[in-house]
Parts: C-alpha cells; sequence; structure tokens
C-alpha cells in the first residue's frame, strides 16, 4: 500500500459525522422540494471499462499470506529462530489491523534446540532438536483456528540422526481425546517431505501443532505446512469464492511499497525451497510463498486481468525484462523454460505491467530525483518491449494534487502547491519525457475520514466538526475530480497528449481511516464510482486498495462486506455506455481553496444535494440509472427520459440501512442488505432514503 499523505497517517479525531446517531431524530426529517434531472439518453460517452472495479493487493505483514492464502502457519521455513515462550505482543499495534507473526516454541527444554547453518533445509537455518529418550522433544506452534469436521492437509520435511520416528499432532484441548496423532517413521539424515491429514474434533481458536520425536540423537525440521483440505490451488476456499463474485475485471501485485525492495525470483519455484525473507518496507518475515504464479493463478481463479508491477526501486530493467519473459516468454526462452520447470509450461499472456510504484516518494526504496526516474523508465519499457512488444506499460506518475498532499514538492521547490508541468510534476515529466514509452499513467489517492490537507497551512488538519455530512461524503470524490481538472489542462497545454491521450489508471485508491468494515464510508466509495463514470475517457482502470478490505473474515470463514456488496452491486447491475445527466441544482461552490485534493469545481452532478449518473447497458437493452443520496434526510428526484424508448418496467436496487455504522459480519445476521424490488411502471418521482444508493435498471422496448 502507498505512503500517499504520510502527514496524513495521524490519529483518528472525532467529528460529527462519527457521531451520526444510530437512528434520524424527528427534526432532521423535514420534507425538502424534489430534485430535477434529466436523462439525455441519446448523448453517450466513451463506454465504461470493466477495469476501474479493479483490485489491489499487496504483502502488508499477512495480509496476503492469511487473508488469500490459505496457510495455517506462520514462519514456516523458520526465519525467526525457536523460542522458550512466547514473546509480548508489541506496544504499538501493527497498522491495518495486522496480527504479530506467531512463534515456534520448545516442546521441552529450549537448551534442546538449535538452528542449525550448516546444513539448513531452507533459508539461513533450520531447528536441530537433540533427543533425549523417551521425553518427546520438538517444536510447537499454537493459535491456530479450527472448524470441528473439517479436514486438514499438511506436510512437513524432517532429517533424522539416531531415530526412526517423529509424530506430528494436531490438539485442541487438554483431554487426550482433543487431539489428532500422526506418525513419521522411516527416517534419514537426508531431508525429505512426509504428508499428514486430520480432521477437527471441535471448533476451536488456539489449537495447535506439535512436532515432536523420541530417541537418541537429534531431528531436523525443514519446513512444514498446514492448510483446510478444501483449499483451491492453495487459496483460501471462503475468500476465494466471495471475491470472485465481484467479477473485478484486474488485479494489482504486489505491490504499493512492497515491490521496490522486493526480489522476484525469491518467489518462484518449489514452495518448500524458497527462503523466507524479511520485507524491509514494513518489517515482517515473508515466507515467498505467494509469488508470480500463485497470483497469476488467483487471477486464473477468479477471472481476472493480472496487472504486475516491476521493482523500480532496488530492481533494474534486465530483471524487468526477465520476469516479462518468465511470464510470457515460450519455452524456448531461458526464462520460459524456467517457468516450464516450475510447472507452469504454457505462457501467461500478462498484457498490463507497471514500471515501479510512487517513484516521486522518498519513502520509496530506491527513490530518486524525478529527471533520473524519467531515464530509468525509459530503460525499463524498451528492454521490457523487447521481449514483448504487445504489453500495455503503466508509468508511476504523480499529478500536483499527490505531489502537493504528499508534501514532496515542498521537498523538492520549497513550496507548498506544485506547478503544473514544473519541476515537481511527475505526471507531466512522464507526457513530456516518456510519451512514447506510457500507454497508461498511475495516479493514486488516499481520502482520509478524519483529515484533510490545507494548501494554505501546508499540513492536514482535523476535519471541520460541523462538517455537513454530504460534504464528508464527497471527498474521496474530490480526489477523483482534481486530477480530471488536472489532466483536462494536460490536454491544452501538451499538443501530442491532446492528439493521443494517455488514460488513468487509479492503481491506488480508498478512504481510509474509518471504521473498517462498516457502511459509512460506501457511499463515499460509490461516488467515486459515479466520478469515473462521467470521465470514463480519463478514468480506464483502477484498483482499490485492498481487495481483501471488501471481505469480511475470521481464519475460516468469509463473506463480502458492505463495501463488498456496494463494488458488486454496481458491475452486476450499472450499465456500460454512459449518458449525460442534467439538472438546474449544480454542486455547491468548493469551500476550500483549489489545490492540493481541493478541486476547483466540487465533484457532482447538477442535482444537488443528489448525485446521479446514467448508462446504457452494452447491447442497449436496458438504461441503468444509479441515484446516491449522501445526505442524512430523505429525497425525492423527478426524473424525465429522453431519447429512450423504454419497456414501462423495471428493477430497483437499493443499500439503505437504518444505521450508517452498519456492518456485515461473519456468522451474524447481516446489518446491511442489497434489496431487490420489481418495478411495474417507470416511475416519474423516486423516494431516496437517507445515506443511500438507488440502482435502477429500466428495459427499452423491442426494436
Amino acid at each position: 500500500m502507498s505512503s500517499l499523505i504520510k502527514s496524513l497517517l495521524l490519529p483518528v479525531v472525532a467529528c460529527s459525522v462519527a457521531a451520526l446517531p444510530a437512528t434520524l431524530n424527528a427534526a432532521a426529517t423535514a420534507e425538502p422540494a424534489p430534485v430535477r434531472a434529466v436523462i439525455e439518453a441519446g448523448q453517450t460517452g466513451t463506454p465504461i471499462s470493466p477495469f476501474v472495479y479493479g483490485q489491489f493487493v499487496e504483502h502488508i505483514h499477512d495480509l496476503v499470506n492469511d487473508t488469500l492464502w490459505a496457510e495455517m502457519l506462520d514462519d514456516r521455513k523458520f526465519y525467526h529462530p525457536v523460542l522458550a515462550a512466547e514473546p509480548p505482543p508489541p506496544e504499538t499495534p501493527a497498522r491495518f489491523g495486522r496480527t504479530p507473526q506467531r512463534r515456534w516454541l520448545a516442546v521441552g527444554p529450549i537448551t534442546a534446540v538449535t538452528m542449525d547453518r550448516q546444513a539448513p533445509w531452507v533459508g539461513e537455518h533450520s531447528p536441530r532438536v537433540a533427543l533425549a529418550g523417551d521425553e518427546p522433544r520438538g517444536i510447537s506452534q499454537a493459535g491456530l483456528a479450527l472448524r470441528a469436521g473439517r479436514r486438514y492437509t499438511g506436510r512437513v520435511v524432517l532429517a533424522a540422526e539416531g531415530t526412526s520416528a517423529a509424530e506430528v499432532t494436531l490438539i485442541w484441548g487438554a483431554d487426550a481425546s482433543n487431539r489428532q496423532t500422526q506418525k513419521i517413521a522411516a527416517l534419514t539424515p537426508a531431508f525429505s517431505t512426509h504428508e499428514f491429514a486430520f480432521t477437527a474434533g471441535a471448533d476451536h481458536t488456539d489449537a495447535r501443532i506439535e512436532i515432536t520425536a523420541t530417541g537418541r540423537g537429534s531431528l531436523r525440521i525443514g519446513a512444514v505446512s498446514l492448510m483446510p483440505a478444501d483449499n483451491i490451488e492453495g487459496f483460501r476456499r471462503d475468500v476465494v469464492t466471495a471475491l470472485k463474485s465481484l467479477h473485478s475485471g484486474v488485479y494489482r501485485f504486489p505491490g504499493g511499497n512492497f515491490v521496490s525492495a522486493h526480489e522476484w525470483r525469491d518467489a518462484v519455484g518449489p514452495r518448500d525451497r524458497r527462503a523466507p525473507t524479511m520485507d524491509p518496507v514494513r518489517p515482517f518475515a515473508q515466507p515467498n510463498d505467494v509469488g508470480t504464479d500463485e497470483f497469476l493463478t488467483l487471477c486464473r481463479l477468479l477471472e481476472v486481468e493480472p496487472y504486475i508491477t516491476v521493482s523500480a526501486g532496488f530492481g533494474d530493467a534486465w530483471s524487468a525484462a526477465q520476469l516479462v519473459e518468465y511470464c510470457n516468454g515460450p519455452v524456448t526462452t531461458p526464462m520460459g523454460r524456467s517457468r516450464a520447470e516450475n510447472g507452469h509450461p504454457e505462457p501467461y499472456h500478462v498484457k498490463y505491467w507497471g514500471i515501479g510504484n510512487e517513484p516521486w516518494g522518498d519513502w520509496q526504496f530506491g527513490a530518486m530525483a524525478m529527471e533520473q526516474f524519467l531515464v530509468k523508465h525509459n530503460l525499463f519499457a524498451k528492454a521490457m518491449r523487447r521481449v514483448d512488444p504487445n504489453i500495455i506499460l503503466i508509468a508511476g506518475g504523480a499529478m500536483p494534487d499527490t505531489m502537493t498532499c504528499s508534501k514532496q514538492t515542498l521537498r523538492i521547490t520549497g513550496k507548498i502547491k506544485t506547478e503544473l508541468l514544473g519541476p515537481a510534476d511527475w505526471t507531466g515529466g512522464f507526457l513530456q519525457k516518456c510519451f512514447e514509452n506510457t500507454d497508461m499513467i498511475a495516479e493514486h489517492f488516499y481520502a482520509y475520514t478524519n483529515r484533510r490537507f490545507d494548501v494554505e497551512k501546508g499540513d492536514s488538519v482535523p476535519l471541520d466538526p460541523d462538517e455537513p455530512l454530504i460534504e464528508w461524503m464527497r471527498r474521496p470524490a474530490n480526489h477523483a475530480r482534481v486530477k480530471v481538472e488536472a489532466y483536462r489542462e494536460y490536454q491544452e497545454l501538451i499538443p501530442a497528449f491532446k492528439a493521443k491521450p494517455i488514460p488513468i489508471n487509479l492503481d491506488e485508491w480508498a478512504y481510509a481511516g474509518g471504521s473498517p468494515g462498516s457502511y459509512k464510508t460506501v457511499p463515499a466509495l460509490a461516488w467515486v464510482f459515479h466520478e469515473m463514470f462521467r470521465n470514463s475517457d480519463i478514468y480506464q482502470m483502477a484498483a482499490y486498495t485492498f481487495a481483501t478490505s471488501l471481505v469480511s473474515t475470521n481464519r475460516t470463514d468469509a463473506v463480502l462486506n458492505p463495501a463488498g456488496l456496494m463494488f458488486k452491486l454496481y458491475r452486476d447491475h450499472f450499465g456500460t455506455i454512459p449518458v449525460a445527466v442534467t439538472g438546474d441544482a449544480p454542486p455547491p461552490p468548493a469551500k476550500y481553496p483549489a489545490g492540493g485534493q481541493d478541486p476547483k469545481v466540487n465533484a457532482g452532478s447538477p442535482t444537488h444535494p443528489l448525485d446521479v449518473v446514467a448508462a446504457w447497458t452494452g447491447d442497449r437493452s436496458a438504461l441503468t440509472i444509479a441515484v446516491l443520496n449522501p445526505n442524512e434526510i430523505a429525497h425525492r428526484l423527478n426524473w424525465t427520459v429522453r431519447d429512450a424508448q423504454l419497456a414501462g418496467t423495471g428493477k430497483l436496487w437499493r443499500m439503505a440501512p437504518s444505521d450508517i455504522n452498519a456492518t456485515i459480519l461473519v456468522g451474524e445476521k447481516p446489518g446491511v442488505v442489497v434489496e431487490e424490488q420489481t418495478l411495474n411502471t417507470v416511475p416519474d418521482t423516486v423516494e431516496l432514503p437517507p445515506f443511500s444508493i438507488s440502482l435502477y435498471v429500466l428495459p427499452a422496448k423491442a426494436r
């Protein structure tokens, strides 16, 4: 994930939105006058790309390894030494709610366990356990979550001297009946892999696995794995099922900041032989189990296009070209042959490639001055295209809003605000120096639920505690709007760009800092979609941070959360050919001076205080209209549809919980649902509940 606006990563402060009551009081329900909208069905725009519903995933701590990947064990290849007892939890909780890595503990005296550096199975060392007759000695890991009746399968890599048998035991209680043991015999001094399987006898959230041996000599442990048997090619079945239902179009991987210090070769080949490494970006021992092949397997399972970012931090053009060859080259090439040896003979045909992540940020590993990186980008592009001339190359841009709010312009020029096409305008630099080597521009934004960047103060400040809900909801859409304004200016200033537009790939975006998994930010996220739909010629790809934040999970089950339901609602039912929406109530003037995250003109349709977008389905069999009410009170909308022959019936899908803070939690009755209603007529006036999202599908008459 991005470190886009470091100055905004401050403690959450209270604001009026956070204190919004669960049920609305009577004083707030006075009925306002209806809002008017005209749906100009004959005025169409650039088709909406399915890629705007895309997702981003990266290795932040255990986010991928735990939420997507089915592996149940931490540090399964022993980056860390075995301990006598669990260390105390860190004083500062990890970002994004991630949990500390569980550690392997000694079974028997800790003095019997050494970390063998002379002949490790993988990495720098492997545990060696000195045995002592009938006393079981070995290692264990607790904190495992089990479901009664579920089958779990695993493997362990062992070598032994002086003993011929070991045991693997799964334990879910204190009684002898609350465990299963599988004996492993015929061990030799050479490492060998042994499979095992268990069926849990009860639900448990703190089960443990033990690997022990008795006898004389020593037991060496190279690697161990445990997964639910119903995993899908190594991924969690429940999470894959939920995410597949979103039809997201495209997934971006492996970073984010993670990619700048990542060596892709560390994460290919047999998984048990991939050495664990310490991620220096956010210190965490990565097992390297989910690498290029696994990501491309995930994309196949989810039926989405892969989008790979190459390391342009510590990485080099030759390594990037080798990764393109690994993914797309025939088996007659060196890297294609390596891919085939790893079990994937057919090329993956990856089309979308990003060159670096946020190279404009001084927090990025391998960061350099803009004039140097523009040369580096061109070197990467040429090397990668020599391998595959058909790939789409995406440059790591940063428009003036990003450079201002991240304080990178202040670092570079000593000024707060960024001059368009000036020395701190990275997107402008790519458009002027890398035009022929750029097919899309990557842009990022993170709006924050508790702070905003003040260009007059040159810093992030708490939100106005009296800010209306609608303006709180508008904030992320304003970020998208700012980039549209800059884009239109580039088109006027750069003749080549006007003749051949290079679209935006908003490959990191979110409304961060709120209550994870609640409905409160969902209308605000929908408003970003509306802004992208209105500017579909500019926004042709996006990747939400993160795919995993669209599911509610525990360690055994997953369901879509409110944001996930919203993504699914639009992807399943909103059209693809946008049509114009007019009205007589434009958005109010922007409250803050333009610059940074604040646009010259507020985001929104001319239907204030509602936001309305419309689109035909691809075959023009139906007109779809999405209406967002980002207010604490209900509103009515009078609409007129022009240049469309409608059949007179339709469907309505709506998200309108009574509590703006409603959530969806695994195993509990959902607090948010998408309600479906059949329309026997096409209404002229529709009722919009507070903070609701309503999507109408109106079939057209057969031609």
